[in-house]
């Protein structure tokens, strides 16, 4: 069967990317072309590949970081060299020629999609809020108590934990509040720099591995000469702020922003 990886124009520029790289189960890479057009292929075993092998591996944890991890590495190695559509994961057709008429079909999307693309990368912007971090923080400096006034009373056990559950709350609730203030000034601060947004799900679970609570999880496609600008853009955002970190990923293949389609695809 013919996995599909990508799709750009055809020339130098995609042959060359297939020539270097392998792909699944680390078969080699060819292109499949059509008009303009190219689709960055190779061939796997229709066994594991099929309707019902496929399933399975994007249901085992292990097969889809795998299947993954040589996905993501075709896509940006070819991107690297050229401007190409990433493929949504496992999209898997019957043969090369089935692979052609796709291409036949959605010359006009693919062709408008990359135009579109050109010279523009992806960057993430994922905003974290860690009220654990917050309370560590040291206290802000208190105004040193008055001769005159009386000295503070020492607190029974029970009202000191009682004090030290406040607090906990309020760092839980100001780290939230403090991380969604600055989630929302993103979009605002990097405007006349991107061509366009998407807002993720908020990673959790297993994908979550930083420390913290993902709680805004956002792509944009910024032109290749501004990726400095937006990060200047967003430098300091969360400075001053305990328990709130801002992390930018990238540049990418712009995956967010190549919307195309599978339908027919499978087996």
């Amino acid at each position: 069967m013919s996995y599909v990886y990508a799709v750009g124009r055809a020339g130098t520029a995609l042959d060359t990317a297939a020539d270097r790289l392998a792909g699944l189960e680390d078969g080699p890479l060819r292109t499949v072309t059509s008009e303009g057009l190219a689709a960055l292929v190779s061939s796997v075993p229709a066994g594991a590949y099929g309707e019902a092998g496929i399933r399975a591996r994007l249901e085992d944890l292990t097969e889809l970081a795998a299947l993954a991890r040589t996905h993501h590495a075709v896509v940006e190695a070819a991107y690297a060299g050229t401007t190409v559509l990433p493929m949504r994961l496992a999209t898997v057709y019957l043969d090369d020629a089935r692979v052609r008429a796709m291409l036949e079909e959605r010359d006009t999307d693919f062709t408008e999609a990359l135009g579109w693309l050109e010279g523009h990368v992806e960057l993430g912007v994922k905003v974290y809020a860690d009220p654990r971090e917050a309370a560590a923080a040291p206290p802000p400096v208190a105004e040193p108590p008055t001769a005159e006034g009386p000295a503070p009373a020492a607190l029974s056990p029970g009202r000191a934990y009682l004090r030290q559950r406040r607090q906990e709350r309020r760092h839980h609730r100001d780290a939230y509040r403090a991380a969604g203030g600055v989630a929302g000034a993103v979009p605002d601060r990097v405007a006349g720099l991107v061509r366009a947004r998407v807002a993720h799900r908020p990673q959790q679970g297993e994908l979550a591995s930083a420390a913290g609570e993902n709680i805004a999880n956002e792509a944009y496609l910024v032109a290749v000469d501004r990726v400095e600008d937006f990060h200047r853009a967003l430098a300091g955002l969360a400075d001053g702020l305990p328990g709130v970190r801002v992390e930018i990923t990238g540049p990418w293949a712009p995956y967010s922003f190549a919307t195309v389609p599978t339908a027919g695809g499978r087996a």
